[in-house]
C-alpha cells in the first residue's frame, strides 16, 4: 500500500511538471514579424530626441503594415512587401527615397524577397529609377524564370510589370549627399598622405550605419519569408554589390528552419554566406535559433566585419543578434504587441 501511495505521488508530481512545462510554453510569445532598420554605431547620446522619436514612429508604422497583412490572413510576402514600403519611403533609412550616394553621386538600390514554402527567390541589383525595389524583387520571383536581374535590364522588366518608376532625383538627400562629401574628402587625404609617402594607415571608409532594412515574417499559413533592401555603402565604386540581393548571403527563408534578413558590412556576410549559414546550423546541426545566429555573427566579427541579422523560425522564436552598438529593430506578436529597440 505504502509502495502505491509513493508511486501515486511521484506519478502526480511527474504530471503537474508536464503541465507547468506545458504552460510554460503555451504562455511563451510567438512571433509573426520582425524588422530591421539597420545596424551600426548608433549611440543614445548622439540621438536627438525628436529623431530618436521618428526612428520609433517609423519602426512602429513598419511593424503595423506588415502585421496587418498577417492578420487578414495574407502571406508572409505580403507582409513582408508591405512592411518594407514603409521604411523604402522615409528618407531615414538608407533603401529606397533615403539611399546613400555612390563614388559617382548616384543611388544604386539593391533588394531581395525569398519564399520558404518552395525557395523560390528574386532580386534586383544596381538599379536607380526604381522606387520600391523590394516589389521589383518580388516582380522576378513571381513573374519571371530568374532570380537575379541587374541594371537597365532589371529596370525594363519592373516598369513593364507595373512596378513604379521614377526619376532618380527622387532619391536625392541633403543628409545622404553630405555624407557622400565627408567621404570623398576622406579620399582626398589618404590619396595626399599615399602621395606624400608618409606612413600612415586610414581604414577604407564606410557608414557610421549600415541602413540596410529587412523583414522577417511567418503567417498563418506556416510559411516563411525574408526581405531586405538597401542603397548599400556611401561611395562604392565599380558597381558595388552588397549581401542584401545575394541568396544565402543576406536573404533566406526555408519553412524547415529559418528566415534571415541581415544588415551591415556586406562583403563579410557573403564571404561567409550568412543567411544560409543559420540555415544550415539549424537544419544540419540541430542548433536552435538562438545559437545559430549568434554564432554566425561571432564568425563575422572574427573575420573583421560588423553588422546583425534578424531571424523567425517555423515556431515563431525570434533572434537579432548584432555586434555593433546599436541595430534599429522591432518586433510584433501574433496577438499584435508592438516592440522596438534601438540601442544595445
Amino acid at each position: 500500500m505504502k509502495n502505491s501511495v509513493i508511486f501515486l505521488l511521484t506519478l502526480m508530481s511527474i504530471t503537474m511538471g508536464v503541465n507547468k512545462s506545458a504552460a510554460q510554453i503555451n504562455n511563451k510569445p510567438k512571433y509573426v514579424l520582425v524588422i530591421h532598420g539597420g545596424a551600426g554605431t548608433i549611440l543614445k547620446k548622439n540621438m536627438t530626441d525628436s529623431l530618436e522619436q521618428a526612428y520609433i514612429s517609423k519602426l512602429t508604422e513598419s511593424l503595423q503594415a506588415g502585421y496587418e497583412q498577417i492578420k487578414q490572413g495574407k502571406s508572409s510576402l505580403d507582409a513582408i512587401e508591405a512592411a518594407i514600403h514603409i521604411m523604402e519611403d522615409s528618407p531615414l533609412f538608407n533603401a529606397g527615397k533615403g539611399a546613400v550616394f555612390t563614388n559617382q553621386g548616384k543611388n544604386e538600390l539593391d533588394a531581395a524577397i525569398m519564399d520558404g514554402s518552395n525557395l523560390k527567390a528574386g532580386s534586383v541589383a544596381g538599379v536607380t529609377t526604381i522606387k520600391n525595389p523590394i516589389s521589383a524583387a518580388r516582380a522576378v520571383m513571381d513573374k519571371s524564370d530568374h532570380v537575379m536581374m541587374v541594371g537597365k535590364g532589371a529596370e525594363e522588366f519592373s516598369q513593364m510589370n507595373g512596378i513604379e518608376i521614377v526619376d532618380p532625383s527622387y532619391f536625392w538627400t541633403k543628409q545622404r549627399w553630405d555624407g557622400l562629401q565627408r567621404a570623398l574628402e576622406r579620399d582626398k587625404e589618404r590619396a595626399e598622405l599615399d602621395h606624400d609617402d608618409k606612413q600612415a594607415f586610414l581604414p577604407p571608409y564606410k557608414d557610421e550605419k549600415f541602413g540596410t532594412v529587412g523583414c522577417v515574417a511567418l503567417d498563418k499559413m506556416g510559411n516563411l519569408a525574408a526581405g531586405t533592401s538597401t542603397g548599400g555603402m556611401t561611395n562604392k565604386k565599380f558597381g558595388r554589390v552588397g549581401d542584401a540581393p545575394i541568396i544565402g548571403a543576406g536573404t533566406y527563408a526555408d519553412n524547415e528552419t529559418v528566415a534571415i534578413s541581415c544588415t551591415g558590412w556586406g562583403e563579410f556576410f557573403i564571404r561567409s554566406v550568412a543567411a544560409y549559414n543559420v540555415s544550415a546550423r539549424m537544419k544540419y546541426a540541430k542548433m536552435n535559433i538562438e545559437k545559430a545566429t549568434q554564432e554566425v555573427i561571432d564568425e563575422i566579427e572574427k573575420l573583421g566585419g560588423d553588422g546583425g541579422l534578424i531571424a523567425i523560425d517555423k515556431s515563431g522564436n525570434i533572434a537579432m543578434p548584432f555586434n555593433t552598438e546599436g541595430m534599429y529593430r522591432g518586433t510584433v506578436t501574433s496577438d499584435g504587441k508592438i516592440k522596438v529597440e534601438i540601442y544595445k
